[in-house]
């Protein structure tokens, strides 16, 4: 069966040639022209979803946000702005790739592959990748079957990171969606946290890797 990815570009000539290109790779894809449209779509199925910034209707990021709290799937965001603070700004609210335009057909699809090629797998309520495995609904992380006992943010610390490998997960993000606000919402708090996760996943603790001016991130190694 082919993976399907969604297109959202408004650029007719643009949007033909990805299109194209994303078929010959063997992707399914389906196109769509307007940021309406895309706020109006339902995300299930989707192996990977490309998303321009500059629409007619909905603003790109709109989409993003909206993407976002529906979905963990892979966004590319494409854009013409160069301005760094965009591209972080994307970042932060859960892009995983970011595209400036003009760019190569050839480079999205390779993009798109090596997104795709990230080696951790989700099935039901666990999390594979490598050594590691996360029994999201039990609670459970073992590192080479071997049981790792975490706390309640350190558990959903590596859940967020887990669930999109290889993404630049923004601090603000993090201490939003894990961190207690009323008792710990802070960055360096949340730094604290992912020191001593670290340390307890042992060599998978290398994996987690800081991305200065963002986040943090999961970058699990490619099986050999």
């Amino acid at each position: 069966m082919k993976q399907r990815i969604l297109l959202v570009e408004d650029d007719p000539k643009l949007g033909k040639q990805i299109v194209d290109h994303l078929d010959e790779a063997g992707f399914e894809t389906h196109w769509l022209q307007n940021g309406d449209a895309a706020m109006n779509y339902t995300f299930r199925g989707l192996a990977l979803i490309v998303l321009d910034l500059m629409l007619p209707g909905a603003f790109g990021l709109d989409v993003l946000k909206k993407i976002r709290s529906q979905s963990d799937v892979p966004v590319l965001v494409l854009s013409a702005k160069t301005d760094a603070t965009v591209k972080v700004r994307a970042l932060d609210m859960g892009a995983d790739d970011y595209l400036i335009k003009p760019f190569w057909p050839e480079e999205l699809v390779a993009r798109v592959n090596a997104r795709l090629r990230r080696p951790v797998m989700q099935r039901g309520g666990s999390i594979e990748a490598g050594d590691l495995k996360i029994e999201v609904d039990a609670r459970r992380v073992s590192v080479k079957n071997e049981p790792v006992e975490l706390t309640r943010v350190e558990f959903d610390l590596l859940v967020s990171l887990a669930r999109r490998p290889g993404a630049a997960i923004a601090r603000a993000w993090l201490c939003e969606h894990v961190l207690d606000p009323e008792r710990e919402g802070t960055e360096r708090t949340l730094d604290v946290h992912v020191s001593r996760l670290r340390k307890k996943l042992g060599a998978c603790g290398d994996w987690i890797s800081t991305v200065w001016g963002v986040g943090y991130r999961l970058e699990v190694p490619s099986a050999t």
